[in-house]
């Protein structure tokens, strides 16, 4: 990891000091001074080396390090998945959503040491570009502060652009499971006895649309806000070059150094902008869902502190539960109250609805009671570990 992050900012320093070549390039050949050309040129040289060479060897061991937290990221969030012992989190919309996000975006948990990274190589370039124009006015510092709004507009739109694609899973989600039905193998034979086909690529296409118009909209009216905080910033560029040039008269050295840098900021503050969005949307979005799904699990299991009995001597107890499914009002089971005795053998029966699969699911633990308590040999199942 140390060693990523340092070949990651030592590729970006030869990159921030071309434009301060470039400007002793020039004044070499104006003031028709040889050693001053010969050295701006070496020195140029060697900065474009030096910067291809070093983000290469950087990518390389960059690379290496990603591999390595995509492992244990991905193994990560299976090994949550699978230590829930209730079945909530597949069955609820609202979990759903959140899990169908993280498992479509894990991957972008791995970026996020490349994205820091590559952050902290953009600011050290700000800065050395800021000093070289600083070195020629102290008020040229103020063409960094005109970048703010684009900064701004940065962290701001991944955040609302992922919040109506976030509103648009469950769309989403419709979408490809009818893409699915519709172009797999498995359900072919009955698309094509029911002769659904037409009606399927219908359906899926209003889902698609349901789930992107959302999207697009706010896309639209992001990318006009962030394209007015670019504009300002290249109308504050060509009146520094203006000004510097015309107002303070300064030699072309100097408005060569200004051309140089000042294009060079632009592209250093896209640069930081473009890991700032991906910061702010992608990987800050898929972290809160990491950091969900861990507060969910280690909720399911911090109060199962008891082991179950090794044998059952008196049996399971129900007292008063009473459950309801999520996202519904009415009682599947109410105030329900019955012993099962050890060793017996126990037929549920009952009308359709009746709660038969609803009890059964909740003596398996795939949900917790609404109200009241399942007990084995006097033990609460609540405080038995799943599995």
């Amino acid at each position: 990891m140390l060693a990523a992050f340092v070949l990651s900012q030592l590729s970006a320093l030869p990159d921030a000091l071309i434009a301060l070549w470039l400007m002793l390039l020039g004044r070499g050949l104006l003031e028709n001074r040889r050693p001053l050309v010969f050295g701006a040129a070496i020195g140029l040289a060697v900065s474009a080396a030096a910067t291809w060479l070093l983000s290469i060897v950087s990518t390389r061991v960059q690379r290496r390090f990603r591999d390595k937290v995509t492992i244990a990221l991905e193994s990560h969030v299976a090994g949550l998945q699978a230590s829930i012992g209730t079945i909530a989190h597949h069955e609820r919309p609202e979990f759903l959503d959140r899990l169908a996000m993280l498992r479509n975006q894990v991957f972008v948990l791995d970026h996020m040491y490349m994205s820091l990274f590559s952050t902290c190589g953009w600011i050290l370039r700000l800065g050395v570009t800021v000093a070289l124009l600083a070195s020629v006015h102290i008020g040229l510092v103020l063409l960094a502060a005109f970048a703010i709004p684009a900064v701004l507009t940065s962290t701001w739109r991944p955040a609302v652009e992922r919040g109506a694609q976030e509103g648009a899973a469950q769309a989403n989600r419709l979408a490809r499971h009818l893409f699915t039905i519709a172009t797999t193998a498995p359900p072919g034979k009955e698309v094509r006895v029911a002769g659904i086909g037409d009606r399927l690529v219908e359906q899926r296409r209003r889902a698609w649309e349901r789930g992107f118009a959302p999207v697009s909209a706010v896309r639209w009216a992001s990318a006009l806000w962030h394209t007015l905080a670019w504009a300002l910033f290249g109308a504050a560029y060509v009146g520094a070059i203006v000004f510097v040039s015309s107002g303070l008269r300064a030699p072309a050295a100097a408005v060569l150094l200004v051309l140089a840098a000042g294009s060079r900021l632009s592209a250093y503050v896209g640069g930081t902008v473009g890991e700032l969005g991906f910061l702010r949307g992608f990987w800050m979005d898929g972290s809160r869902r990491l950091a969900w799904l861990e507060d969910y699990a280690a909720s399911l299991t911090a109060t199962a502190d008891l082991h179950a009995p090794a044998v059952l001597e008196h049996g399971i107890r129900l007292d008063r539960v009473s459950f309801a499914y999520p996202g519904t009002a009415r009682l599947a089971l109410d105030a329900v109250s019955l012993a099962l005795p050890a060793g017996a053998v126990i037929a549920i029966v009952g009308e359709n609805g009746a709660g038969k699969t609803t009890l059964v699911k909740l003596l398996a633990m795939m949900y917790e009671p609404s109200s009241g308590a399942i007990f084995v040999d006097d033990t609460p199942l609540a405080r038995i570990p799943a599995g």
